[in-house]
């Protein structure tokens, strides 16, 4: 699945996201970030300041899911494949990123979530339907 421009840029803009993962049995977890950037237009990544549950979750179950605090902008929830990443060129990246907002941060990691399925979260009658 390939996210359109105006996806990116919303994604871009949007200061905060809700990422959602599950433990390996289904436990589910959701947190406020606010580091998100597409890198490419099947890639979103996250940086790993603070998370605990959530790294936990990723590194039994990789599956997750993203959807922007403004759905208005961006009525889209992305889901696929999370990559854990601490080091090289995206762990250096997220580090640079969120050490030029914020000094003190010290990530912990690159998430790279590869992104499988578009739905919309529009409101309506279109509400949880795959984007083709």
């Amino acid at each position: 699945m390939v996210m359109t421009e105006e996806m990116m840029d919303a994604i871009e803009k949007d200061n905060v996201v809700f990422f959602a993962t599950s433990t390996a049995d289904g436990n589910p977890n959701v947190v406020p970030i606010g580091f998100a950037r597409p890198i490419d237009n099947k890639t979103i990544m996250i940086v790993d300041n603070y998370m605990n549950k959530t790294h936990k979750n990723l590194e039994n179950n990789p599956k997750a899911s993203l959807v922007l605090r403004d759905a208005s902008a961006c009525p889209y929830q992305f889901k696929g494949t999370a990559e854990i990443i601490e080091e090289g060129k995206y762990f250096d990246e997220a580090v640079d990123w969120a050490k030029s907002v914020m000094s003190k941060l010290a990530p912990k990691a690159a998430i790279l979530l590869k992104v499988e399925e578009i739905y919309s979260v529009q409101p309506g009658p279109e509400a949880g339907k795959k984007v083709d």
